[in-house]
């Protein structure tokens, strides 16, 4: 490999491969032979990256910044940048900052009023977009949920509604959690697709309303990296009488009627008076 061009002063943000090691740009391999610091959530995955790319590490620092690491090792790689180093920041897989904890990083180098600039490149987000088959013209990335039940449900409640296709990251230990949760709230019937292993060599591909992503993944063991992506709601959504007794049921096995009711009138946007009905009739 020839002498890498100098990099001037400043943070470099660099994605890296989701899967497949040689997604990933030349600009970045430019950018991780030339930096003076490398900073990586792993500096194992890195360092590995860069010798199946040929790059040698040198006597260059590698310091490792992920959600532990604390203001102590942000404000070094900060003073780094300001003594004129060019530091390359590094994530575990796809685009830093993509909920990915360069985000603090990034804007403490901003205020420091020193440059920020970023090597584009592999995302799983953008990547399970292009796969999916659903809507892109308009996208919401919710991250992950949270853990906690009520939390995770408040959260899923406040997006049933959002008229944008809904992309989502999860642990594969709560991926089936979270289809049934998404099905409970969101309604069986709106289409929705599950990507695993992107990129990877078991890349899989699920596409099926979420009441069946749900069924096909209860009690299944699931590895890998996951995105499950969404549908926006129609734009005339009728609610059915069995949806909206569905509903009713499964959030009356968590809620009191009150609760079960407001949480059930927002989800599927009816009036709280004739869900409150049904809840009666129901329990009739």
């Amino acid at each position: 490999m020839q002498d890498p061009h100098p990099l001037s002063a400043g943070l470099y943000l660099v994605s890296t491969p989701i899967g497949a090691s040689r997604d990933i740009t030349l600009r970045a391999l430019d950018i991780l032979a030339a930096a003076d610091v490398i900073a990586a959530e792993d500096t194992r995955t890195v360092r590995h990256l860069m010798q199946i790319h040929g790059i040698p590490a040198g006597e260059r620092p590698f310091v490792a910044y992920h959600d532990h690491s604390g203001p102590k090792v942000r404000a070094r790689l900060v003073e780094d940048i300001a003594q004129g180093r060019s530091v390359a920041y590094v994530s575990e897989a796809g685009t830093p900052l993509v909920a990915d904890p360069g985000y603090h990083l990034c804007r403490a180098v901003i205020e420091a009023e020193l440059p920020v600039t970023a090597a584009p490149g592999a995302s799983a987000l953008l990547t399970a977009l292009a796969v999916a088959g659903l809507p892109t013209d308009r996208v919401y990335f919710a991250g992950f949920p949270p853990a906690q039940e009520g939390a995770r449900r408040a959260f899923l409640r406040d997006l049933a509604r959002t008229r944008a296709t809904l992309v989502f990251y999860e642990s594969p230990r709560r991926v089936a959690r979270l289809l049934d949760e998404l099905a409970q709230v969101m309604g069986a019937g709106r289409p929705a697709a599950v990507c695993r292993e992107l990129t990877k060599k078991f890349e899989e591909i699920s596409r099926a309303p979420l009441g069946a992503l749900a069924e096909n993944y209860a009690g299944r063991t699931v590895k890998g990296e996951i995105v499950v992506l969404v549908d926006r709601p129609g734009e005339e959504e009728e609610v059915s009488a069995e949806t909206l007794e569905a509903a009713l049921r499964a959030a009356l096995q968590t809620r009191s009627r009150k609760d079960a009711v407001a949480e059930v009138a927002t989800v599927l946007n009816l009036p709280r008076r004739q869900v409150y009905q049904a809840a009666l009739e129901l329990k009739e």
